[in-house]
């Protein structure tokens, strides 16, 4: 079976940083996408930054030039750097990868930022 493990949230304040990781495991071929999503209290779950196999990046327009995806192919992991965070980046974050011809999504990771 594949199983998507994110790490990496927490607390922080303002202006801080964090790094997430996601790892994809189990029989993984072919990782055609692996992305980032997060949602907000009470709001839709929006993208916030995708990689292909490739190594084509997509921005969500709410990331505003302070988070930046990377991916190790050979480790099957996908990074998100979050930088100057704000608290409106309060979110429950969402790894999720096209596996094989499979969409799988991790379990979330919640990320809080104080003022």
């Amino acid at each position: 079976q594949v199983q998507l493990a994110e790490s990496g949230g927490g607390l922080v304040q303002a202006g801080g940083s964090l790094r997430l990781s996601c790892l994809a495991s189990g029989r993984v071929f072919r990782v055609r996408r692996m992305a980032w999503y997060r949602q907000l209290p009470g709001k839709q779950r929006d993208l916030v930054a995708s990689q292909l196999s490739d190594g084509t990046i997509t921005y969500g327009d709410s990331v505003e030039d302070r988070f930046t995806i990377s991916r190790d192919n050979a480790k099957n992991t996908v990074y998100l750097q979050m930088n100057n965070l704000k608290p409106e980046d309060t979110a429950v974050y969402y790894c999720t990868a096209i596996i094989n011809t499979i969409t799988y999504w991790g379990q979330g990771t919640q990320v809080t930022v104080s003022s």
